[in-house]
């Protein structure tokens, strides 16, 4: 075996299949949404989602402070979105970086123009380093097409994973 260097890392771990979604939070007052993708169901019963959180990150600070959160999917015609989200979002009533969105009863930000969204009730935080893995249950959730595929990295020049490089 020789020894894996960080490009290799990089490279190799950006081939893995990821969808990508904008993270929606909430917490004292104070509105974000952010890219991500890692993002996986992993379990059936009960219905639980998991995503990987920048510890730096607001979405971080604000899950931390909070019970619940979303996931917003979006088609593959409609990947701009994912760049608005890439740094912290500006809130104005019902917009996110000029985004449209609807407040949960719980007021954290569904995308109204998602395709599939979740609001989730974190069940569980586990830090893995650089990153937390939220956990949290499906409390509420919605499809516009099920047939439809959503956005996943693939279909972006976006790159994400592997070891820290510049910026991050």
């Amino acid at each position: 075996m020789t020894n894996v260097n960080n490009e290799d890392i990089n490279v190799s771990t950006w081939k893995i299949p990821s969808p990508l979604g904008i993270i929606g939070s909430h917490s004292n007052g104070e509105f974000n949404g952010m890219t991500a993708s890692w993002i996986t169901q992993v379990s059936m019963e009960p219905a639980l989602i998991g995503v990987g959180i920048d510890n730096k990150s607001v979405t971080f600070r604000l899950m931390d402070q909070s019970e619940f959160f979303t996931i917003n999917m979006f088609s593959p015609e409609y990947t701009k979105v994912f760049v608005k989200f890439s740094k912290p979002a500006e809130y104005t009533e019902g917009f996110l970086n000029q985004e449209p969105i609807t407040l949960t009863a719980n007021s954290v930000p569904i995308f109204d123009n998602a395709r599939v969204w979740f609001e989730l009730k974190t069940t569980q935080k586990i830090n893995l380093g650089t990153h937390t893995f939220f956990i949290g249950e499906i409390i509420d959730c919605k499809t516009i097409d099920p047939e439809e595929r959503v956005a996943y990295m693939g279909d972006t020049r976006m790159k994400y994973g592997g070891v820290p490089r510049g910026g991050h």
